[in-house]
This record gives structure tokens, sequence and C-alpha cells, in this order.
């Protein structure tokens, strides 16, 4: 599934192509994907112009002068293509410009989703309504984590994938996060003191980062919007990496399955 930096990724390649331009054409292919499309989305959105992409959690946020957002979620393969040379039968909505470009929602499993919605409340739509902060801006602090993680008893891991302690946050860079920062997945979160908490939010950052400037990680078929495959799943630390040696030289990656997500750690270097 796309993560954040997926999604980022997303954002910055849409922003140069769909920023400042009028729609022109939009064409839902499709009624539904994991749920139903909004009925109203080609008449509220053609002749509209986009004024700022964005992205809150693992949401795209497209905005447009008429007070409206399009909000997007790539759901498990989901990608925007760009110019596409022909609309194949998993391009579910299609948008062009004035300018004559030409963007494509491609999902062939469906489970993504699409929304369209007054931007003034966009705060109160249900996916945004109880998120944390988001990992990369200055709520993040090590101050929040300790408030969230008090008297938890917990597992570190189970709790960095809430959504309502940190928005945005996915298993393979929980997984990557917790190796750098040194902490074992299966810590009571409650039980990690205020200078390993100040590294972990340090390693999260410094990850996702990383990971967002190599265009994001190619797992199955994500892609970014040009076509290009992200790459930074050749720089993971521990994810997929099951008996091979950690990056600290002192340990061999091990694997185990929490909630039916595979969690790989170093039992060397993660305490």
């Amino acid at each position: 599934m796309p993560e954040l930096p997926e999604v980022e990724t997303t954002v910055r390649g849409l922003r140069p192509v769909l920023e400042g331009e009028r729609l022109t054409l939009v064409e839902p292919r499709r009624a539904d994907l994991r749920r139903a499309m909004p009925v109203d989305l080609r008449q509220r959105l053609t002749g509209a112009t986009v004024t700022t992409l964005g992205r809150r959690a693992k949401y795209g946020l497209i905005a447009t002068d008429r007070g409206d957002t399009l909000i997007f979620h790539l759901g498990m393969s989901g990608r925007w293509r760009v110019d596409p040379d022909e609309i194949g039968k998993h391009d579910h909505l299609v948008l062009e410009t004035a300018a004559g470009r030409r963007l494509a929602l491609n999902d062939a499993r469906r489970f993504g989703s699409l929304d369209l919605i007054p931007t003034a409340g966009i705060d109160d739509h249900p996916a945004f309504r109880a998120l944390g902060p988001e990992p990369l801006g200055p709520e993040l602090t090590t101050a929040h984590l300790a408030a969230a993680f008090a008297g938890r008893t917990a597992g570190i891991k189970v709790l960095l994938l809430d959504q309502r302690i940190v928005a945005g946050l996915g298993n393979i860079y929980v997984c990557e996060a917790l190796n750098l920062a040194g902490i074992a997945p299966t810590r009571a979160a409650g039980r990690i003191s205020r200078a390993r908490l100040g590294l972990l939010v340090t390693a999260i950052c410094n990850v996702l980062h990383a990971a967002i400037e190599a265009g994001g990680s190619t797992l199955r078929d994500y892609a970014r919007p040009d076509g290009e495959l992200g790459y930074f799943s050749k720089q993971f630390r521990v994810y997929g990496r099951e008996g091979q040696a950690c990056p600290c030289g002192g340990g061999i990656v091990g694997r185990r399955v929490d909630g039916g997500r595979s969690t790989f750690y170093c039992p060397a270097c993660q305490r």
C-alpha cells in the first residue's frame, strides 16, 4: 500500500501539471472505487481552476477556486498517470487541463477512494477528524510522544501505527525508523525514556525525508506520476531483509508477525 512518502511523491509530481490550471475535462469512468465516487464530481470540477495541492496523512488533496477539495487515497495499488499514451480499463478518473495535459487515476484493485468536499470543512472530514500530528510537521515532538505513550504497555510499533497518535505512518517506515533509533518494536511504549523518544522523532523524520527524496518505495505496482519507480527500497535497513545483516554490523534481521503485519527488526541493536 502506498504510504506517506509515496503520496507526498505523487502530490509533488502532480503539482507542476495541475497547480494553477483550469480543468476542461473531468471524466469519471465508473461509479465507484472502494466506495461510491461523488455523483456530482464532473459538474463541480469541470471549469474549476486548481489552486493548491497538498497531503494529509496518506491522502492527497487537490483544492480548487470553487471552494472544493478533491481528496484521493491510492488504496493498495493506485497511482496517477501523467499524459498517458492511451486510457486503459483501470483508469477510473480522467482529467484534462486547458494547457492540454491529461491525467488518469489508475487503480486496478479499486481499493482507493475519491471524495469532494468543501475546503472549509476539511478538518471535520471523517478521515481527518481524529488524526494525530503530521510526522514531518513541528507538532511531532518528544513531548507529544511522551504524553501519548504515558502509562501505555502496548508495544511501540503498534502505537506508532495508530493514526490518532501520529498521522500517516505505515508499516514500512515504522520498521525502518525503529531500527534507526535502536528501539525494539515490542518495547512497552510507556517505558521508553524521553531521550530515546527524541532519537525516535529524529529517526522518523530522517527516514521519511530520505524516502521522499528517493521517490518512495517500489512495492508491487506503485510508481510515481511520471511512470518512474521509487527506489527507497534499495535503502531499506531491515524491511523485507529477514536473515540478512543489519547495518549496525552486529546482528541479523529477524521477522515476526504482529496483528497480521510483518515486523522486521534487529535483535542485536534494537532494545
